[in-house]
């Protein structure tokens, strides 16, 4: 619910294979045709959830009617988040396939900033009345290092346990469960295992196939539970350095290993699955074979009317709890908020066209119908305080919620190799090639070579 600064890591595809399927996906660029704008976004990879696809074919209508003569080409790039990014970022390298908008993890967006793939919006923004809407918080996850904005972000997020009330009966455990340290959440898994075979107890997305999933709904949400939540256990700001593997990042590996290690989680092979998201909430959830998903506030989505999974009962049959900090320290739980924005590609033939398109989407009702649809956190102040939108699903209060302790990815460009170097320690330590010792060691040598040895020990 998310591409290294110039070089995008992939295990699935080679470089020219990708260079050749982002030329198709985007033809001729976006410059050949001044009343047509190009947008690129995400499709799923599940063919039956249109979330995004339904939302973005309302705006074209609405766009091409108020501005006669204009059109929108809408181009979806269908793949995993991994290989979205990689092939996302082909498409940018060049003014033949850069589209004229396109849809950007900020997890990302620092990098690609650095590489000058995207165009600064402040000129725009200063014209742009709703800008005021939008926090602070949200503004700041599209700025560069240069002070500039980037992107218009569409929502933010959190992270937290979702759990089978039915398989909690089944094993014995409370219905109005909220554990208050890691040995509770192991715990009820390990009591799941033991009274309800046939039933994975606990998700934990791991591994490189995984992506940005496996480093934030995984092992984010371990990590920064570990300390006293006054500092960043990822990057130190006095000194401007990533921070080594230190005791925290080490109990946070020893936490995956023991779900994998005990059988508490899904098999290896489904976990290193690049797809294993889908599964977990287009069958596992619904079907009651997964007991707790240690997941992102927009899983709904995926259930609402019309998605191809529909749900209704979901809110019945699925209780929420916060993922407590390790040992129940304050503030006593832990999330993780990224979010997705809409940037303009420096290479795009209709910039001015793009940002026209932007606002039209970023309208207040647009807005609230998008987070609405796709189970999203309100980021303009308008949309948060609608009681339209706060009554509309249940689950948003709780996880609009979890913002007053929330954590955010430290925004700089060696993030995304940080990330998989994170990913490949996990991965270590999953299929058991590797202890935590070694895979935290592992860990600090590629560390080192990610951000040019600007690393601290603490």
């Amino acid at each position: 619910m998310p591409v290294r600064p110039t070089v995008r890591f992939t295990a699935l595809f080679t470089l020219t294979a990708l260079a050749s399927t982002a030329l198709a996906a985007c033809g001729s660029g976006s410059g050949d045709d001044p009343d047509t704008v190009k947008v690129s976004f995400k499709q799923s990879t599940d063919n039956s959830i249109k979330v995004m696809d339904t939302y973005l074919a309302d705006i074209k209508k609405q766009f091409e009617k108020a501005n006669p003569g204009k059109k929108v080409d809408l181009v979806p790039i269908k793949a995993p988040d991994s290989e979205y990014y990689t092939k996302l970022q082909q498409m940018l390298r060049s003014p033949k396939t850069a589209p004229d908008l396109v849809y950007e993890d900020t997890f990302l967006i620092n990098s690609d900033i650095t590489s000058g793939y995207l165009k600064p919006l402040d000129d725009y923004l200063a014209k742009w009345k709703d800008w005021d809407q939008f926090i602070d918080t949200a503004k700041a996850a599209a700025k560069g290092e240069d002070g500039k904005t980037y992107g218009v972000p569409d929502g933010t997020d959190t992270r937290g346990l979702w759990f089978s009330k039915d398989v909690f009966a089944k094993a014995g455990l409370p219905a109005d469960w909220q554990p208050k340290t890691w040995d509770e959440v192991l715990d009820a898994a390990r009591t799941i295992k033991e009274k309800v075979p046939g039933v994975t107890p606990l998700n934990v997305y791991t591994g490189k196939p995984a992506g940005e999933a496996a480093t934030m709904q995984g092992f984010e949400m371990l990590l920064y539970g570990t300390g006293d939540g006054g500092s960043d256990p990822l990057y130190d700001k006095g000194s401007k350095k990533w921070i080594t593997a230190g005791q925290g990042f080490k109990d946070s590996l020893a936490f995956v290993e023991t779900v994998y290690k005990e059988k508490l989680g899904p098999e290896v092979s489904d976990a290193l699955d690049p797809n294993f998201g889908t599964r977990v909430r287009g069958e596992l959830l619904p079907q009651g074979k997964l007991g707790i998903a240690l997941d992102g506030s927009w899983l709904p989505q995926d259930w609402l009317e019309g998605s191809g999974h529909e749900w209704p009962e979901w809110s019945k049959e699925l209780g929420l709890a916060a993922m407590p900090t390790q040992n129940g320290q304050a503030p006593g739980r832990v999330s993780m908020s990224g979010g997705w924005t809409w940037s303009i590609p420096a290479k795009a033939g209709n910039p001015d066209l793009a940002f026209e398109f932007i606002k039209t989407m970023q309208t207040k009702a647009n807005a609230q119908k998008w987070y609405i649809a796709n189970s999203g956190i309100a980021v303009r102040k308008d949309v948060a305080n609608d009681p339209a939108y706060v009554d509309a699903q249940p689950g948003i209060k709780f996880f609009t919620d979890l913002v007053a302790d929330t954590h955010y990815r430290p925004a700089y460009p060696a993030y995304p190799k940080v990330s998989v170097a994170i990913q490949e320690a996990m991965e270590g330590v999953t299929t058991g090639d590797k202890s935590v010792e070694e895979a935290a060691g592992d860990y600090d040598e590629a560390l080192k070579e990610a951000t040019d040895n600007q690393v601290v020990s603490k």
